[in-house]
């Protein structure tokens, strides 16, 4: 007997959560590794996604230049601003030789998806490994990065529940046309009250102030990480980035949220907390 979709839904994530909450928690190159998949692989189906608008994205050079900047966030070796100069120039040489379509098109859209998911995914990394690895520090970085995901996750849930009982009000008819300002903000809501209830429970060395930044950033940037996401897949017609996790979509599809709130909560961290 099949399952319905949202037993498959539930069956996934109940394999995968704990299986990131152990890569977050750990850290190191656990979780390098985990930040390197879900950016390479969004990377691809973003790849995907831009053909279906004509371009070519570079998906070799696009990869391994995304593959280094997540590396070297982890460990230092380059500095990134110079290494996009680099790359920027490669990109343009490589393109002489590719003759295969629109050159501009080509070119945007190859480093639109080194910046979304190579730099974004990078900050993962930042704020994982913001927390020295002396005197039990390190294990901050986890539980921050635990409280994150689940800050996502609750905002994401409470403004799908919120939006399907009370949803009247839509919130961008343009690029998705089922989400509503109700549960958009029952998602910001409940994404401040996670940060809260994580702060009490495992981030007492954040304080409250920052706890609420934290989930403000979550509550909101991600959600229009999310849109940002449903724009770019209703542009290049496609209900979801790929096929590739049963009942969820792409990878893309699930950390959409992840990475685009990423680099705001890492410039926080790093300039504000």
């Amino acid at each position: 007997m099949a399952l319905g979709n949202t037993a498959v839904r539930i069956l996934v994530s109940l394999i995968a959560i704990p299986a990131l909450v152990l890569m977050a928690y750990f850290g190191s190159v656990y979780f390098l590794c985990f930040v390197l998949i879900i950016s390479g692989i969004s990377f691809y189906e973003f790849s995907v996604m831009a053909k279906q608008k004509g371009a070519n994205v570079n998906v070799n050079a696009g990869l391994l230049a995304l593959i280094f900047l997540i590396i070297n966030q982890y460990r230092f070796i380059f500095s990134q601003f110079h290494f996009l100069i680099a790359l920027f120039v490669l990109l343009l040489i490589l393109e002489l030789f590719r003759n295969n379509g629109s050159a501009i098109l080509n070119l945007g859209s190859t480093l639109l998806g080194v910046f979304y998911l190579g730099i974004f995914g990078s900050t993962l990394i930042g704020i994982r490994e913001f927390y020295p690895n002396i005197d039990g520090l390190y294990t901050n970085g986890g539980y921050l990065i635990i409280s994150i995901f689940a800050s996502i996750w609750i905002c994401d849930s409470a403004a799908f529940f919120g939006g399907t009982a009370l949803g009247k009000h839509k919130l961008f008819p343009r690029v998705s046309p089922k989400k509503s300002w109700e549960g958009a903000i029952f998602g910001f809501v409940f994404a401040i009250l996670a940060m809260i209830l994580a702060k009490n429970l495992v981030l007492d060395f954040l304080s409250l102030k920052d706890a609420i930044a934290i989930g403000f950033i979550t509550g909101t940037i991600g959600q229009i990480g999310d849109l940002a996401e449903s724009l770019l897949k209703r542009d290049a017609g496609v209900k979801d980035s790929s096929n590739l996790i049963p009942g969820h979509g792409g990878i893309f599809d699930r950390f959409d949220s992840l990475l685009f709130s990423s680099p705001i909560i890492y410039l926080y961290i790093t300039y504000l907390a």
